[in-house]
């Protein structure tokens, strides 16, 4: 069973996937620019939206003060 919300856009699957990849081969999320980039979006205040609809959600977690230390729960 999935700890994942039902009701995600398309756009924060894309996001939590970026999240996902970065966690499994780097060890840490990516930047919100990073973020950006990796889904198509040139807005840091669009990525930190749909950041912020996450973290609201309980799709993913931070740790500290940047997005770089989200992690998913």
């Amino acid at each position: 069973m999935s700890r994942r919300p039902a009701h995600l856009t398309e756009r924060e699957e894309q996001i939590l996937l970026c999240i996902r990849r970065s966690i499994r081969d780097q060890g840490e999320g990516l930047t919100v620019a990073q973020i950006g980039a990796a889904v198509g979006l040139a807005s840091k205040s669009s990525v930190a939206y749909h950041l912020r609809h996450l973290e609201e959600r309980g799709a993913l977690v931070r740790d500290g003060y940047g997005w770089r230390t989200c992690r998913l729960p």
